[in-house]
């Protein structure tokens, strides 16, 4: 094997956490893979056990050295990028007074409404408006869970959780770096701050926050023990990391104002990359939010849990009619895609709305999924397809809306990228509707990538990010859109924003019931 620096990823996403090593030049040594136990304790509660997702961390790390073969003293860094909107609670030794309250949570809608009466102040100075994310979180445990939050010296993102835990910090070294603080509430971050108006408004104490550090910066070194349970060297530098979606977008080469990134996962995520901070005040829908460089920020909105509807649909709904290709479980999507790629575009006049928990951008907790315009031609092929549309159509509401807020960004390209991107006919589809072209890359490690890239930044093995990530990065294949199925969509798109407005109405009276 040639004499190479090898570098650590590790991404702590919802459905689980994805240790790899790679070499200077990019190549893939070794990767492993740990589910997470989501624990459901409630309705409208989702946590994860922090301990649970730092032994991940931990199991993960070993099992790529095991199989990789290389020395441990060869790594130069590790980087280490988790899910955004959730938070995690330490006390002064570094333990968790609390599980970790997932973005997937729902539990504080009742703050939201309070945030939300200084809902252009906090938009203005943190980037998005309030939503299930760590300002309402924080409050909630703050006001329903007093005698936790006295235990609580800080809350952390999970990557610090980890990132800490190896390091030996204690809660004097609390961290959250610039990335993920658009999700805060409470932040100013044109100036990687605490807002003290903000703070002072809903009074939150500020000595419960980490201090704000970029993503680059050396938070600490591989301690004793966890180079014992992970077989790493003691001192390797570990850095501040960054959020999942923005190592995605690293990851990705995504480092171009206009270039469009989607990630079809758990949740369906839509960022567009500009080279100015414009929050949507007028909209209160995206969150506007810092990358990696300087000079570049992303818009972002997502629907939370757009990922979880399609395993809805394949486990609940046809669930007793999936022998045909039970027995090609990969393949299953195929064949879905094969099915609905039979129908006819806009499903015969069938729309989903598939905000099944709720709508995150702009937040409106009482929306749920619903079909609309059903009759007797449609089958289960139709209701799938309606399904996929659905994500576009929510899509271009973002797109547009981006468009008004920066009116000279020019939409270049849309890079896909988690499971849902391996579907030739969705990206077809989300190409037609949005109208711009769909890049797939013929890589799928893109967080774990883009925390290695970040790693390397960090410790000197890569002077430039930008070319690093491009370097990394091959295209497999572009899909074009279809001008006559553009024009044919855009009334579809239309119908479909109206109806989230009337449906909001609708759904309000039926949770009252």
């Amino acid at each position: 094997m040639k004499n190479s620096n090898y570098l650590i990823g590790i991404d702590l996403g919802t459905s689980g956490t994805k240790t790899a090593i790679f070499d200077d030049e990019g190549s893939l040594i070794a990767e492993s893979f740990e589910e997470s136990k989501l624990y459901y304790p409630f309705p409208g509660v989702v946590e994860q056990n922090s301990d649970e997702i730092y032994s991940s961390a931990i199991n993960t790390v070993r099992e790529c050295l095991n199989k990789s073969m290389i020395d441990p003293g060869k790594i130069a860094g590790i980087s280490i990028d988790s899910q955004m909107a959730g938070v995690c609670t330490i006390d002064k030794n570094w333990d968790p007074p609390a599980p970790y309250d997932s973005w997937l949570d729902t539990r504080c809608s009742e703050y939201i409404k309070i945030l939300k009466t200084q809902e252009e102040e906090i938009i203005r100075t943190s980037g998005g408006p309030p939503t299930f994310s760590h300002g309402a979180k924080m409050l909630w445990w703050q006001k329903e869970r007093p005698e936790i939050f006295k235990k609580i010296a800080a809350f952390v993102m999970p990557g610090a959780y980890v990132a800490g835990g190896m390091a030996g910090l204690k809660a004097e070294d609390a961290f959250i770096d610039d990335t993920y603080i658009h999700f805060s509430c409470f932040a100013d971050i044109l100036n990687d701050r605490w807002s003290e108006k903000l703070l002072d408004e809903f009074k939150f104490p500020k000595e419960k926050l980490p201090r704000i550090v970029k993503p680059w910066e050396i938070i600490g070194k591989v301690k004793k023990e966890a180079a014992s349970l992970t077989g790493l060297k003691e001192g390797i530098p570990i850095a501040a990391g960054c959020g999942d979606q923005t190592a995605n977008i690293l990851g990705a080469a995504i480092h171009n104002p206009g270039m469009v990134f989607d990630v079809a996962g758990t949740a369906s995520v839509f960022s567009i990359c500009t080279n100015r901070y414009v929050p949507d005040i007028k909209n209160r829908t995206l969150l506007t939010a810092r990358t990696v460089f300087n000079d570049l920020w992303y818009a972002i909105a997502y629907i939370n849990g757009g990922g979880l509807n399609i395993r809805w649909f394949r486990d609940k709904i046809i669930k007793d009619e999936r022998c045909d290709c039970s027995k090609i479980k990969d393949k299953e999507y195929d064949v879905f895609d094969k099915l609905a790629s039979e129908v006819q575009s806009g499903s015969e006049r069938l729309i989903f709305i598939p905000h099944m928990g709720g709508r995150v951008c702009p937040n409106n907790p009482d929306l749920r999924g619903a079909y609309l315009g059903l009759t007797w031609r449609h089958k289960k092929e139709h209701l799938y397809r309606a399904l996929l549309e659905a994500v576009a159509y929510e899509y271009s509401i973002y797109m547009n809306i981006e468009k008004s807020l920066v009116p000279e960004l020019e939409m270049k390209e849309a890079r896909a990228i988690g499971g849902g991107s391996k579907s030739r006919f969705w990206n077809q589809m989300k190409a037609d509707i949005l109208g711009i072209p769909y890049v797939k890359l013929k890589r799928e490690e893109f967080g774990v990538l883009g925390s290695a890239i970040l790693a390397g930044y960090a410790t000197g093995v890569f002077s430039d990010m930008r070319k690093t990530a491009d370097k990394f990065n091959e295209i497999s294949y572009i899909v074009n859109p279809d001008s006559k199925k553009h024009k044919f969509y855009k009334p579809y798109v239309d119908f479909y924003a109206s109806l989230l407005k009337e449906a909001g109405l609708l759904f309000e009276r039926l949770n009252k019931l």
